[in-house]
């Protein structure tokens, strides 16, 4: 009888020390997971902040050579501010957008000043901040995709236990806003 009692507590020490490791092998992989995405996250600010600093620059270069442009350089300043101002993904990829687009206005408004395209500080700060761009829209794939495999992962059996009991929540994907995703109207005026 004894035997049989030792037998049945041995397999059920086995069964709950393998529940266990695999409870933590769970927890681990979430772990790994969620810091992966706030590294991803870091990596996209600190290339918001380098292209931060990079405006005024850009800005100040602009200011001598468009002196009627005031208006699209008024709206790269306050793009640059709105970033400044973000709090968490939702925001900081809406502040981003508007960035975007001011840069865009920019750089189309520059076309108008042949002596400022000319310019080597305005080429060197060009290039600087189109290489960011392409560095920011590298990292936001790379943060989306880790996004999305931890939002995956605490939601699926079994992951979804530990999930619960650490409170994890789904994220947001850096997203565009839907605003954003509209057309341009484009008109050709008969002058």
């Amino acid at each position: 009888m004894m035997t049989v009692v030792a037998v049945f507590l041995f397999i059920v020490f086995i069964a709950v020390l393998l529940i266990a490791v695999y409870a933590i092998i769970i927890y681990n992989g979430l772990v790994r997971l969620r810091n992966n995405m706030d590294k991803a996250w870091s990596n996209i600010d600190v290339l918001l902040k380098q292209r931060y600093d990079e405006l005024p620059k850009l800005v100040k270069v602009c200011e001598g050579y468009m002196k009627h442009e005031r208006e699209t350089l008024e709206r790269v300043i306050e793009a640059r501010s709105q970033i400044g101002k973000a709090h968490g993904v939702a925001e900081t990829a809406r502040a981003d957008q508007m960035l975007t687009e001011a840069l865009k206005s920019l750089f189309a408004v520059v076309e108008n000043y042949p002596d400022l395209k000319a310019n080597q500080n305005f080429l060197a700060l060009q290039g600087r901040i189109s290489s960011l761009e392409n560095q920011i829209a590298d990292r936001r794939e790379y943060f989306n995709e880790s996004v999305n495999l931890f939002n995956i992962r605490i939601e699926q059996i079994p992951d979804v236990i530990i999930a619960r009991i650490l409170n994890y929540e789904s994220r947001d994907m850096w997203q565009i806003a839907p605003e954003d995703r509209e057309d341009v109207e484009i008109s050709f005026s008969h002058d």
